[in-house]
């Protein structure tokens, strides 16, 4: 009789277990179904680039901010966005300063080391020619009132290249919303040199009339004898070729480029670069392409821009060869969110040393510098590793 009653247990127990171990695959069944499905796979892969992209910018320095606003009323509200060349093993800025007036002006300062600058002009180096006569209580920063950068007129975003002993900065011109043009100024290496009268040429205007067109770049050498001017890098690469610079608008046609909003062009599926806004930089030469960095901006992580790479070929810069899955630098700091925050906007890059110096405005305030091994850096961009701009920590700037 006990063994009866052992064996009806013995079977009772057996048979909840196989119910058990059933419910168990059942469940794990529809755990692993749900976590395959298409929806929660992209969430997955979207989490998973996010904390690899979190790993990968580390070490931000304590030199950050390199540049901050002044005590002159055209800097006081904000300094970014800085062209970069080196000349004389030194690195010289043209960068945007923003007044309390509202206008964006152009402001010049150097370093021998590409970090610490310790000239920088009490001046502008180039003002807009007559900005519009807005009433008095808007000629005002707000940026509330103005989002491009809070200023409502004047020089944004220069990029500096230097070709055949001249230095070119290519600028917008911005007059408000309806009035967005790409120009250009040069003046002679030895007169830049002088860091005095800055007598420059032009501006000469490269975009098309009742056109909005921003972040243009002019490679730092010409291409067949001809300038190369790289004014779209979405929804492709264009580049656009001509005899003079001075003589665009006149003799030789304005640049016609790709007229929309970036907004209505398809987003990049499964990519940080959901939505492309345009180019960073003058495309650096290396010995394996031209480096060219962007700004765009990932819809799982929108309201932040954000730079990444592309590698284009040397003959044909329309071709891209490589390109970085990730984005290279991100806005993680608190002086690249002091401001408009999520901000990191580069028009500056050079190399030194063998080492990439990239400099940037943060939260539309400040002015930084990024950096990276240059051939660290091209190979991880080629062979599909995620390369990263690291700022310069103290102890490397010996």
């Amino acid at each position: 009789m006990l063994l009866c009653k052992g064996h009806s247990l013995m079977d009772f127990s057996f048979l909840v277990n196989i119910i058990a171990l059933l419910f168990s695959f059942f469940v794990a069944g529809a755990i692993l179904g749900a976590v395959f499905s298409k929806p929660i796979r992209k969430k997955l892969v979207a989490l998973l680039r996010l904390k690899r992209f979190k790993f990968l910018i580390l070490d931000k320095s304590l030199h950050n901010p390199i540049i901050k606003p002044g005590t002159n009323p055209w800097t006081a509200e904000a300094v970014l966005n800085p062209a970069a060349a080196i000349i004389d093993n030194r690195t010289h800025l043209i960068y945007r300063a923003i007044g309390m007036d509202g206008v964006s002006r152009l402001g010049y300062a150097s370093s021998a080391d590409g970090i610490v600058f310790d000239k920088r002009l009490p001046y502008p180096v180039y003002v807009a020619q007559k900005p519009r006569n807005l009433p008095g209580r808007v000629r005002r920063y707000s940026p509330v009132l103005y989002p491009s950068g809070g200023s409502w007129g004047g020089c944004e975003d220069p990029r500096m290249v230097v070709i055949e002993g001249r230095v070119y900065v290519i600028f917008n011109m911005f007059d408000g919303w309806d009035f967005i043009r790409v120009a250009a100024i040069s003046i002679a290496e030895n007169d830049f040199m002088k860091e005095q009268f800055w007598k420059w040429d032009g501006p000469h205007i490269l975009s098309r009339p009742g056109e909005i067109h921003k972040n243009w770049v002019l490679f730092p050498e010409k291409i067949d004898g001809k300038y190369a001017i790289l004014h779209s890098v979405t929804p492709k690469i264009e580049v656009a070729y001509r005899y003079s610079i001075e003589d665009i608008g006149t003799t030789e046609p304005f640049i016609q480029s790709w007229v929309g909003s970036r907004n209505d062009l398809p987003v990049r599926e499964d990519s940080w670069d959901s939505f492309v806004r345009g180019a960073g930089p003058p495309p650096v030469r290396t010995g394996r392409g031209w480096l060219l960095f962007y700004h765009a901006i990932d819809e799982r992580d929108p309201g932040r821009y954000k730079l990444g790479a592309m590698l284009l070929d040397l003959s044909d810069p329309t071709k891209v060869l490589h390109r970085s899955s990730a984005p290279v630098l991100s806005p993680d700091e608190h002086y690249e969110n002091n401001g408009k925050p999520g901000i990191v906007y580069a028009c500056g890059a050079v190399v030194r040393g063998g080492k990439l110096f990239v400099y940037y405005g943060g939260a539309d305030k400040v002015i930084c510098v990024a950096t990276a091994p240059l051939d660290a850096f091209l190979d991880e961009l080629i062979s599909g590793s995620q390369p990263s701009l690291a700022t310069m920590n103290p102890a490397q700037t010996a």
